[in-house]
């Protein structure tokens, strides 16, 4: 990639992620956005975004496809792993070479292995001083991230931190906590009908998600109207994949 392509890249980025701050735009489909504009700019195999509920539980949000979910996920169900780790410390975590991590994340290190996953970095996600989630970019490579790109994910990171926030929420802790809570009930939404379009359509889950939010963006809809309606049934899944 020469110098002039990256800057294109990353200028797109920057503008796919903030196409996304308008006055009905959904967190979950903007942390989508995010994860996988960072994971084509820095040539990760797959990505995932956890955010920490009203309690300080750490929830998925957002993932580039189901082997990247399934890494995530199998960190949360151990309660450790590197974004664990990143989230806890407020500081990025690198994982150069994930078959050498040793003992202390058994679960995640045959989990990300098993999927061809050999290196990862995980990005806070920090509001002030307080962190409110993680990014996490994976590589089939193995090898540590240059610290241009960690930069660049920071800062990507932190445009997404903003939108999630908006500049009222800085002034009013009680709506971060609303803006979180309403991410995370999303995300379930969400994962509810990815399941009926799966189901229905014979695709797998990845395609769904795409369905849903090419949809949603056709329609200038939300993500989560639109997963609401394919759940209750209000909205025919057909129209989801037939030509618009």
């Amino acid at each position: 990639m020469n110098a002039i392509s990256r800057e294109e890249l990353i200028n797109q980025a920057f503008v796919k992620v903030a196409d996304t701050l308008m006055d009905s735009y959904d967190v979950v489909d903007l942390l989508s956005t995010l994860v996988h504009q960072c994971a084509e700019l820095l040539d990760a195999a797959g990505g995932g975004i956890l955010i920490a509920d009203s309690t300080g539980v750490l929830e998925l949000i957002a993932s580039t496809s189901e082997a990247a979910e399934f890494v995530e996920v199998m960190q949360l169900a151990a309660g450790e792993g590197p974004c664990v780790d990143c989230f806890n410390s407020g500081q990025a975590v690198a994982v150069n070479d994930i078959g050498e991590a040793g003992d202390q994340w058994a679960q995640f290190r045959e989990a990300a292995l098993q999927r061809g996953f050999h290196s990862l970095h995980a990005t806070p996600m920090r509001l002030r001083g307080r962190v409110i989630g993680t990014m996490n970019l994976l590589f089939t490579r193995e090898g540590p991230m240059s610290e241009r790109d960690a930069s660049l994910a920071q800062a990507l990171a932190d445009v997404a931190v903003i939108g999630i926030l908006q500049e009222r929420s800085l002034r009013d802790p009680r709506i971060v906590t609303e803006q979180l809570h309403l991410a995370i009930d999303t995300r379930i939404m969400v994962e509810q009908a990815k399941g009926v379009l799966s189901h229905i359509h014979l695709m797998d889950m990845d395609e769904a998600f795409n369905a849903l939010r090419t949809y949603a963006r056709s329609q200038r809809l939300s993500l989560r109207e639109v997963s609401q309606g394919v759940v209750d049934h209000s909205l025919d899944p057909a129209k989801l994949v037939l030509p618009a």
